[in-house]
């Protein structure tokens, strides 16, 4: 034991694998000897623990124990972070008191996706009653401008989460507030349509996809671009909203975006996927697979393309290569036919018309690439 003065000393001693130990011991006399642990010497340095030794004796001279002083700063720090709640903590009860009631699956995942990739790395640890507008700015400049429709739906999510919490008031919030911290978007520069494929590439890209091995994202995805359904539909599809003698699909209103239910009729290559995934089926989901492996493997195909440009490429063909009614091609993608009076009075969904439509798309489809480029206009019953 080294004594620097005032109850401060080294210890010096051996540990149980023989190595030499050096660290600080504040010793005092309260009718016993205590001794109380300043720290190791490799940690904290000579003037750190003369600081600490000083503080310790304060603690004496007022009549306070410093040992249970420390004891009781500690268990009260403990206590404090058990109060706390992280943005992750309340994040995570926001979803689930709230998931169950949106009706789209894709605006679930892209919730989850855009918090992990974006919002936790910052964040994710912080107690939500500390958190500023400057954190907030740390999660949105860097891709205000570079993604502004991405960084847009974050701060959208940071807010909701922060109000939530019962934060007010919330550092999040857009107007009278961050509005004047981050630059307006240009609104019209923002819009951009979705990558598709030519439709003169589209019975190649099939073949492709119809070449490969019993393939789950592969199948996803010709069943897809052949009913021209968005990916949400197609991945959240259920062996009981299909049915296959009568060879249509019903999508309860549920998973419609329109909120309304959707026939679609299916070709004879739709109805040749779905038979070949009754060979795996081993739950009520047709397609038991993550929406992240049908887009890399699409990805491997054709580099920057995205599933909901099949929508588009279908239209496209539709408008080239058939006098098909705007309006039936229009039911065909399930979009909204007219203004409210039209639909009101227009109760039909076209249905057999689509049927024709859908099944001279999927022979289409089935072409040679050679054969690709000859177009045949078709005629629709009347």
């Amino acid at each position: 034991m080294y004594c620097d003065g005032g109850g401060l000393y080294l210890n010096v001693g051996t540990g149980a694998d023989g190595a030499i130990t050096k660290s600080w011991i504040f010793r005092f006399n309260d009718g016993r000897e205590r001794q109380m642990g300043l720290g190791a010497l490799a940690i904290v340095g000579l003037a750190e623990a003369r600081q600490r030794a000083v503080q310790a004796r304060k603690l004496r001279l007022d009549g306070i124990d410093p040992i249970e002083h420390r004891r009781r700063q500690r268990a009260a720090q403990r206590e404090a972070e058990a109060r706390v709640r992280t943005f992750q903590q309340v994040a995570n009860e926001y979803l689930l008191r709230f998931e169950p009631s949106w009706k789209n699956w894709c605006h679930t995942v892209q919730w989850r996706v855009t918090l992990a990739d974006y919002v936790y790395p910052v964040l994710g640890g912080m107690d939500v009653e500390k958190i500023t507008t400057d954190d907030v700015l740390r999660v949105l400049l860097p891709i205000w401008g570079a993604k502004p429709e991405t960084a847009s739906r974050v701060r959208g999510r940071i807010e909701s989460v922060l109000s939530f919490a019962g934060i007010d008031p919330n550092p999040a919030r857009w107007r009278g507030h961050l509005e004047h911290r981050l630059a307006k978007r240009n609104r019209a520069r923002d819009v951009k349509h979705l990558a598709a494929l030519d439709w003169r590439e589209m019975p190649a890209f099939m073949a492709e996809l119809r070449n490969r091995d019993f393939d789950i994202a592969a199948l996803a995805l010709e069943f897809a671009v052949m009913t021209a359904c968005r990916a949400g539909e197609v991945l959240g599809a259920t062996w009981d909203e299909v049915d296959l003698q009568d060879r249509t699909w019903t999508i309860p209103k549920a998973r419609m975006k329109r909120d309304r239910e959707h026939r679609v009729p299916l070709s004879d290559d739709a109805v040749a996927v779905l038979e070949r995934m009754t060979a795996i089926r081993h739950s009520d989901v047709i397609f038991p697979i993550a929406r992240v492996t049908v887009l890399r493997r699409l990805q491997e195909l054709r580099p920057g393309v995205t599933i909901h440009g099949f929508r588009s490429t279908f239209r496209d063909w539709a408008s080239e290569c058939s006098d098909a009614p705007d309006r039936v091609v229009e039911a065909a993608l399930a979009h909204v036919i007219g203004n409210a009076v039209e639909a009101a009075y227009r109760r039909g969904d076209l249905f057999e018309r689509r049927r024709t439509l859908m099944t001279r798309w999927a022979e289409y489809l089935g072409r040679t690439a050679a054969a690709s480029n000859v177009v045949e206009m078709m005629k629709l019953p009347a």
